[in-house]
């Protein structure tokens, strides 16, 4: 029997969308350790970010990946997961997850 989370769920679709562009995307791919998923972060310039996947389970980066579904749907400019946000906060977001 399964318990299905509905965030969890959802951050699930957006990644395998995501990582269906990303693979289309030659020009920006690098390796990514096990465990851990590349993301683009910036409201203008977008820099590259690699954070670890446990973060996709946390309340505060399920808001992040819903205000990325809004602006972008699964049509991600960067071909990987694009979170509109400025740099600062996302960096603020990230290391309050870190510490948890």
């Amino acid at each position: 029997m399964a318990i299905r989370v509905p965030g969890i769920m959802h951050a699930k679709q957006i990644l395998r969308q995501s990582k269906l562009c990303a693979s289309q995307a030659t020009s920006k791919s690098v390796d990514v350790p096990k465990g851990y998923l590349a993301v683009y972060v910036g409201e203008r310039q977008k820099k590259r970010f690699i954070i670890p996947v446990s973060f996709l389970n946390q309340p505060s980066f399920q808001e992040l990946l819903s205000k990325a579904e809004e602006e972008f749907g699964f049509n991600h400019p960067m071909g990987g997961l694009t979170i509109p946000c400025k740099e600062e906060i996302f960096i603020d977001i990230t290391s309050s997850l870190n510490g948890s």
